[in-house]
């Protein structure tokens, strides 16, 4: 963890490193451990557990709330319905309620998966009464007219295929009033690298080092995901080896 606090000092390198040489090809035919129908339910769930370590440590949702969210919150009078697109184990939306909580705004979070497990999960916490969670996927919500203010995922765009992509960017787009947020990990020979040498010591009894390093050789570069994504949709670079897939309304600020 130290060394990861001390990478932060050399963060302009690790937004522009090169393009990776042994893993410069994506390789989408890979299947995560926790996808798998057959898993293991105890180290799924752990894996739901410690998602909100590793999502604190490297995801960046602190400084993308305070760069997206929170401007477009305030705009709206301090309100908002925000809605998690494959939310797992719920834990980015523990982390924006938190936020959202010492900014006194009144947000309604939903979050979405189609994995019955991760439903499962959810139904065993306690969470507080602006939570609502559904084992569905994006279409369901966009045949029943269900709308929010901002749409959000966390490590769902390298899962999916090319359609797939284009079929979850189209379904956020008819979801979201105000923006939608895809946010991942971009992939790199030394992203990779560093997560295998660290992740073992933090995280064990679960599927987040063996699907961690399945997700980097299945995630995008930053031009992959800017090609592939439709008009109006921009890709920016975050720290550490992220990317973050932007859609904002015409005429919304902020």
């Amino acid at each position: 963890m130290i060394f990861f606090f001390q990478l932060n000092a050399s963060r302009r390198f690790f937004v522009t490193y090169s393009m990776p040489k042994i893993l410069s090809k994506r390789n989408p035919a890979l299947t995560e451990w926790m996808d798998r129908p057959d898993c293991d339910r105890e180290l799924l769930f752990n894996t739901y557990r410690q998602f909100s370590r590793i999502n604190r440590l490297l995801s960046g949702w602190k400084n993308i709330y305070k760069t997206y969210l929170r401007p477009v919150i305030q705009k709206n009078s301090g309100r908002a319905s925000l809605l998690d697109i494959g939310c797992g184990g719920g834990d980015v939306l523990r982390i924006l309620h938190r936020l959202c909580l010492e900014d006194d705004f009144k947000v309604q979070f939903t979050g979405i998966d189609p994995d019955q497990r991760s439903f499962d999960y959810l139904s065993g916490l306690n969470w507080p009464e602006n939570f609502e969670f559904k084992p569905v996927l994006s279409d369901q919500f966009v045949k029943d007219n269900r709308r929010f203010d901002i749409v959000i995922s966390n490590h769902v765009v390298h899962h999916l295929k090319e359609e797939e992509l284009a079929e979850l960017c189209s379904d956020a787009e008819q979801l979201a009033n105000r923006l939608v947020l895809f946010s991942d990990i971009e992939r790199s020979d030394i992203g990779y690298a560093l997560f295998s040498a660290i992740a073992p010591l933090l995280f064990r009894n679960s599927y987040i080092v063996r699907d961690g390093r399945i997700s980097i050789k299945r995630s995008f570069r930053k031009e992959e995901l800017q090609v592939l994504l439709p008009d109006g949709w921009n890709v920016q670079r975050q720290f550490p080896f992220r990317l973050l897939a932007i859609h904002q309304k015409s005429g919304i600020d902020g």
